[in-house]
């Protein structure tokens, strides 16, 4: 990797995306890229391998994570490309009628997320030219602060102008053991990015200890894996540190728009390395001075587990369920379960009414005497009464009834993964 003066990402073109930036110093808009996987075992039963934590409403506003990613970065975007599962292709495209088709990326199957991220910037290239700046978000997070993030996103494309790597860094809240750190430096001194910093380098979860000390410093940053770059930037960074994953994806790339597609991906794909972007791209690239980070306090949320879903879902003032949170239904307004009915255990989930249209779930009586604090999810339909269990979780499904709390909410992963061992596909 070269590190050019006033250009760390080590190319010399011009720092001005899809060839034709803006010369009067305004901002550019960016190539989003949401990267759209994973099952989210963590919010089991409620998410499912068929019907994946992105495509549900799992806040109580009336649209899934994935839609509300969409919605968050509209103000910020030229172009939204979105990268996920052939199995949930139907119901992203259905979730997501404003994305134009052919911007929606099957994937046959799970390369992580080096390879999503790569293929779309490859595509985005093709259609937009290499100085086009893209930038990766994952599909299932929240942000409460937008007008924060989209001030952070637009100081990261100033960055990702002059070559930078990019990453968005989340201001700390506490010594979390959940999340990755971003290690800040001295100012990029980029005009119109204040905030940018350099990134001395990436850590893994670390230990509480360790977590304590970081903040301490006022010098890390929680890691989200949002990145922002220019396109042939990401893509030159990957051909000398990961050379025959780039090329792969670049001959993907180059055949998505014709008609031998299905040929080259059948034949590439399955043989493309499976990596992680941070353990391909930002961690070497930073430590060859070539990453920059925007701090910026927005109210990121990851949705990781029902822990976080209580800091999400506001207790409910009255009514029955009085002083306590519920989730009654967490399919998105615009139909979550998606036009290939996929849901697996669920049973009804997957039944059309006379009309072709997904039916309503029945919503649940939920009462609730002396458990303030407790968070109730329930797709059922039946009655669910909570009696001295305050900060209790309790989720409702027709297969499968989950009782925890959010201090072993963590743990519910190690129950998926026992069902798995055990053989209960059908759970899954």
């Amino acid at each position: 990797m070269t590190d050019t003066p006033g250009n760390p990402g080590g190319s010399t073109q011009a720092a001005h995306p899809c060839g034709s930036g803006p010369s009067d110093g305004s901002v550019p808009a960016i190539h989003a890229i949401i990267p759209a996987g994973g099952a989210g075992t963590r919010l089991w039963p409620l998410s499912r391998r068929h019907r994946p934590k992105f495509l549900l409403d799992l806040t109580g506003a009336g649209h899934s994570l994935l839609q509300d990613t969409v919605e968050r970065l509209a103000p910020v975007t030229a172009t939204t490309t979105v990268v996920t599962g052939v199995a949930h292709i139907a119901a992203v495209a259905d979730q997501l009628p404003q994305v134009p088709r052919e911007n929606l990326l099957a994937e046959p199957s799970p390369r992580d997320s080096m390879a999503a991220i790569g293929l779309a910037a490859a595509v985005i290239a093709h259609r937009h030219g290499r100085d086009a700046v893209v930038g990766s978000f994952a599909a299932d997070h929240t942000v409460a602060d937008r007008t924060a993030f989209a001030g952070a996103v637009r100081q990261a494309a100033l960055l990702a102008e002059q070559g930078w790597v990019v990453t968005i860094g989340i201001e700390a809240t506490g010594p979390s053991t959940a999340f990755g750190y971003i290690h800040a430096g001295d100012p990029t001194d980029v005009p119109g990015a204040p905030d940018g910093r350099r990134v001395l380098g990436f850590t893994e979860k670390p230990d509480a200890d360790t977590a304590a000390a970081y903040l301490a410093t006022g010098d890390y940053r929680w890691n989200a894996g949002m990145f922002v770059v220019r396109a042939g930037v990401l893509l030159d960074h990957l051909a000398e540190l990961r050379p025959q994953l780039a090329a792969g994806i670049e001959a993907i790339a180059a055949a998505w728009d014709v008609p031998e597609r299905e040929e080259v991906l059948a034949e590439r794909w399955p043989a493309l390395e499976k990596i992680a972007i941070d353990h391909a791209i930002a961690e070497p690239v930073a430590a060859a001075g070539g990453v920059a980070t925007v701090p910026v306090s927005m109210g990121w949320n990851d949705v990781g587990g029902f822990d976080a879903l209580t800091e999400l879902v506001a207790p409910r003032s009255e009514g029955p369920a009085a002083g306590a949170g519920v989730l009654d239904s967490v399919d998105s307004a615009d139909g979550a379960d998606g036009a290939d009915g996929a849901d697996g255990a669920d049973g009804a989930d997957g039944a059309e009414t006379v009309d072709g249209s997904a039916p309503e779930a029945p919503r649940a009586d939920v009462r609730v005497v002396g458990s303030d604090g407790a968070l109730i999810a329930s797709t059922s339909g039946r009655t669910v009464v909570l009696l001295g269990v305050p900060g209790a979780v309790v989720v409702d499904t027709p297969d499968a009834l989950l009782v925890t709390t959010p201090e072993h909410a963590q743990g519910v992963k190690g129950v998926v993964d026992a069902l798995r061992a055990a053989g209960r596909e059908d759970l899954l």
